[in-house]
């Protein structure tokens, strides 16, 4: 990916919190982000408990944290986030965003452009998740 005028291509995903698969019914929660000019990638989240408890009042919220808490491990990098985390930028993205059967479920990749990857993930959550 290169560089335009000044700024560099980033791509993003969603987080998304699926409390039950066979409702469909999903909320936003975070935001991973990565950019591979400047090997940066990234997560925030936050998880409006009142949003998920309305779509299920059984929501397991503590694990829900925990998960969405694992993904900014991973991008953070370091032995205690586990094995993904000791891998380049671009393969944690890749870890991140592959498909899985979970109550955390990132969306689809998205792609933009910025003059300060490390911005983005806290526009993009003010924006897509907040």
């Amino acid at each position: 990916m290169t560089r335009h005028n000044g700024r560099e291509v980033f791509e993003y995903a969603l987080l998304r919190v699926v409390p039950r698969v066979e409702r469909g019914e999903q909320i936003n929660a975070g935001v991973v982000v990565y950019c591979q000019a400047t090997s940066y990638v990234a997560a925030r989240v936050h998880l409006d408990e009142a949003r998920l408890r309305a779509l299920d009042p059984t929501a397991d919220v503590a694990g829900v944290r925990a998960a969405l808490h694992a993904v900014e491990g991973v991008c953070a990098g370091g032995e205690r986030a586990g094995q993904a985390a000791c891998d380049d930028a671009g393969r944690r993205f890749r870890w991140l965003i592959a498909p899985r059967s979970t109550v955390v479920q990132p969306g689809p990749v998205h792609t933009g452009l910025t003059a300060d990857p490390e911005s983005e993930p806290e526009r993009l959550l003010d924006l897509l998740v907040r």
